[in-house]
């Protein structure tokens, strides 16, 4: 008998003895003894804050027959795949159930840059279930003199959408000190239609619905995670998806969050669903968001913490969060990870800014000394408070009503607003339209003799309440403008984005002797201008400006991005900003700083999103403004950014990024949009693979160049 036959046999035999049924059986067991110690650990294994001599292990233990309870496991850590030895067996861990049965344990006491595998254990009714084997790696000793290769990720929405991009980093194998994952970990909405699919086959549930928000655009009804089981929820719900399981199962990932994890474009804890039509200033919610993150993500918030469990009750809560930290890799690599959203102060355009409000009047104007740039009557101003028109007020707080209770204000609340807004310097470029489309017209007033001065509407704000104008597509020049003289006024407070501990701490940590400072930041710090001034086929001269697309972003804090760039620069031969959130690849110099901006895992493209908000304010497909700005934003935003070395708005993946001496060598893997709403893990790999297209370039003295 040949070995086949041989082991066929052996198989038939123990199949027989295990699985017959006896007189009292009736049924039969099929399930693996994997599965079943799966069932224990739904969201498997992950690691994460590698540093030389310690690693932060997770996992999340539970027994469904035993509901709400604490599970006791076990850790061994070994540099064996097949624990032939052990380098830790830690006994007595719990997972407890006031923190969903997650659990974190630092492990110290490691060697540098070795390859560590790892496994919890739960033992029930005297038989043991091992969760999946993970493998992790610490970081190279401070002084090594090695190269370091980095992974980029971000943005990797879980509604109706697939890990194809996790799934092709699982194809390359590649040998990677950590991945760096931005921000956007989880999506806190379940089917925002302006940006996430509506589909039902991938989608998230809440068990408790009374806890989320109600959020509803135009008949679209969706939810907002607000209490803390919606947001375990939803990470509970991302990591059971297996590719991503893979990922973490493979490699220790380094985690910032960025404003998803809370609430879409928030600041502190301030969220922005509304527009300004009213306060969210959501401290408890953001807290439990915080709490979830605390205890689904495998951070170590304190280097300094002692070996063991991690107490996520310890882990300071907003407004005290500190999540910003600072890693050695080898000799060559001080990577800075710093958090935009917790300390970073409302937008400078606020979302219910008035649009006629003057915010820059002719004495402000004349002590920039941009007066003589400003004589055109488009930048005419009145004061609505004296003579002679004082008498268009309440002509002028009506209409202010009138469009706020039809954007969903009560009376009471509109007026309240009207009588905060409407009052003072107001620009006649706004206050003639509104005068114009009263029920009895107003001939306009003229702007001869009149001051001249800076308002909202003049830097794109024409709507109450509207994102267009104050957190997107803000006129460049005038917004430059203001967010200066705002800076100086406020004693700098209007671009705080890290605010006075953290920037302290930066500026510290860009001194150190490393060969490369890697600044981390959740959002991108390359400027997405739409320079459209010499655009004829524009019919509108109102649209022929130059436009910064997205000032949620560091182009909404110009002045401290170039105040942060020039001290990197000046501190450092060699420095480098990985940065994400716009779901696009862009790489740029910008005040002699090279910046990498990583493709979104899956979310929606910027070229998408782009396309999708011109549309709903009334532009076609077909139209000029569609074209540059859509159809062509690649070519628009390089026209509007000479520093823009390379941009792709329409595709999805990663960036991996390898830091030697002299160089460092980033690749783009890039999947197109429309491949994301298929499953690739039913498919070949040959499939995947023949879809990825790839973009080296070199990083040197403060170039980028293609490879």
């Amino acid at each position: 008998m040949n070995r086949r036959t041989i082991l066929q046999s052996v198989v038939a035999v123990a199949a027989s003895t295990a699985f017959a049924c006896s007189d009292d059986e009736t049924t039969v067991d099929t399930q693996s003894e994997s599965e079943k110690a799966r069932a224990y650990f739904p969201q498997s294994v992950a690691s994460g804050d590698p540093r030389p001599d310690s690693v932060v292990l997770w996992t999340r233990a539970v027994n469904s027959a035993q509901s709400n309870t604490d599970t006791a496991i076990s850790l061994d850590v070994s540099t064996d795949e097949n624990f032939g030895s052990f380098v830790l067996q830690q006994q007595g861990l719990t997972a407890q159930a006031a923190h969903d049965n997650a659990i974190k344990v630092k492990v110290t006491n490691l060697q540098a840059r070795t390859t560590y595998y790892y496994r919890f254990i739960y033992e029930d009714g005297g038989q043991k279930f091992i969760s999946p084997v993970g493998r992790t790696k610490t970081a190279p000793n401070p002084g090594d003199d090695v190269p370091v290769k980095f992974v980029v990720g971000n943005c990797q929405d879980y509604v109706g959408r697939y890990y194809n991009s996790w799934q092709r980093l699982l194809q390359l194998n590649a040998d990677v000190d950590a991945i760096i994952f931005l921000g956007d970990y989880i999506y806190e909405t379940t089917g925002d239609p302006s940006f996430q699919s509506t589909s039902t086959t991938r989608g998230v549930s809440f068990t408790e619905p009374d806890g989320a928000l109600v959020q509803q655009t135009g008949i679209f009804k969706y939810q907002a995670a607000s209490a803390l089981s919606n947001y375990r929820d939803i990470y509970k719900t991302v990591r059971q998806d297996p590719i991503i399981q893979k990922v973490h199962e493979r490699y220790p990932f380094i985690v910032v969050w960025d404003d998803h994890e809370f609430s879409d474009d928030c600041w502190g804890s301030n969220a922005t669903y509304q527009d300004g039509k009213k306060l969210e200033k959501q401290d408890e919610r953001r807290r439990n968001a915080e709490q979830a993150f605390f205890e689904f993500i495998p951070i170590d918030t304190s280097a300094s913490a002692p070996p063991g469990p991690i107490d996520v009750n310890s882990e300071p809560r907003y407004p005290n969060t500190h999540i910003y930290r600072d890693f050695d890799f080898g000799k060559h690599v001080k990577l800075i990870v710093t958090d935009y959203r917790t300390y970073r102060p409302d937008h400078i355009i606020p979302e219910d800014g008035y649009p006629g409000t003057v915010v820059m009047d002719q004495a402000a104007l004349e002590a920039a000394q941009v007066a003589p740039y400003f004589t055109d009557a488009s930048f005419a101003y009145i004061n609505v408070d004296v003579a002679p028109f004082a008498a268009l007020k309440p002509g002028l707080q009506e209409a202010y009503v009138f469009l706020a209770m039809k954007a969903g204000l009560s009376l009471d609340e509109a007026k309240a607003k009207a009588a905060t807004w409407v009052q003072g310097n107001l620009a006649l470029a706004y206050v003639n339209q509104v005068l114009a489309q009263s029920p009895t017209p107003v001939a306009p007033i003229s702007a001869e003799g009149l001051p001249r001065g800076l308002a909202y509407v003049h830097m794109g704000k024409v709507g109450l309440f509207d994102i267009r104008g104050s957190r997107y597509v803000v006129v460049k020049d005038t917004f430059d403008l203001y967010a200066a003289y705002h800076y100086q006024t406020t004693a700098k407070a209007s671009e705080n984005a890290w605010g006075a501990a953290q920037e302290a701490w930066f500026q510290d940590k860009v001194k150190a002797s490393n060969t490369w400072k890697v600044v981390v930041s959740s959002v991108s710090v390359t400027s997405l201008v739409w320079d459209l001034r010499a655009k004829t086929e524009i019919p509108d001269p109102t649209l022929r400006q130059r436009f910064y697309f997205n000032v949620d972003h560091w182009d909404g804090f110009p002045t401290k991005k170039q105040e942060l760039l020039k001290t990197l620069k000046a501190t450092n031969v060699n420095a480098l900003v990985l940065s994400g959130d716009i779901h696009a690849s862009y790489a740029s110099v910008e005040y002699g700083i090279p910046a990498l901006t990583g493709p979104a895992i899956s979310s929606g493209t910027v070229q998408e999103l782009a396309g999708t908000a011109l549309l709903g304010a009334g532009y076609y497909s077909g139209s000029a403004i569609y074209r540059y700005a859509v159809a062509e934003m690649d070519a628009t935003l390089k026209a509007g950014n000479p520093g823009l070395a390379f941009a792709n708005s329409e595709a999805h993946g990663f960036l991996m990024v390898e830091i030697r001496p002299d160089q460092a060598l980033a690749t783009y893997h890039l999947i197109p949009s429309s491949e994301i709403h298929k499953d690739y893990s039913l498919r070949s790999d040959d499939e995947l693979r023949a879809k990825f297209i790839s973009q080296s370039l070199v990083i040197q003295n403060g170039t980028i160049t293609s490879a």
